[in-house]
């Protein structure tokens, strides 16, 4: 799968465990930066990573700041993303079977590296559950998206 990641400085070494991860996976990663842990702003790495899912650039996109909460908002804001703040495995497989979601944000701060590898695991192989239930909700999200043109 293409995956593309993006940090901020406080997450720069979550980001680069979690990219040797994948890559032993054998996931191909787009890595958007930051690079260096000068100081930075979370909006412009989780605005990269949203825009990659947005333009089929990837299927999938990990965002991961301090605490997650930026980056879900960021990447929130760009239309046909759905992304999720995770700190558990049954959230990580949830967000998935209900919410279909194509964004993980995680938070560096609060979550460590064999947690996160674990959550990205789950979230990465768990399938949409494809019930009707979800479908009409996720559609809703579609529809709002275009009222706010």
């Amino acid at each position: 799968m293409r995956i593309s990641i993006g940090c901020d400085h406080s997450a720069l070494e979550l980001k680069t465990k979690l990219i040797e991860y994948l890559k032993e996976c054998g996931h191909e990663i787009i890595d958007k930066g930051t690079y260096t842990k000068d100081s930075c702003d979370y909006t412009d790495y989780g605005y990269q990573v949203a825009k990659s899912i947005q333009n089929h650039e990837v299927e999938r996109g990990i965002v991961i700041c301090s605490t997650g909460i930026g980056m879900s908002i960021i990447a929130n804001k760009v239309k046909r993303v759905r992304c999720a703040l995770v700190y558990t495995a049954d959230a990580a497989r949830l967000t998935r079977e209900h919410n279909d979601t194509n964004c993980l944000a995680l938070g560096a701060k609060y979550t460590d590296v064999s947690s996160a590898k674990e959550i990205v695991s789950i979230w990465l192989n768990t399938p949409y559950s494809n019930q009707e239930r979800h479908d009409r909700r996720i559609n809703k999200i579609k529809q709002y998206e275009e009222e706010e043109k």
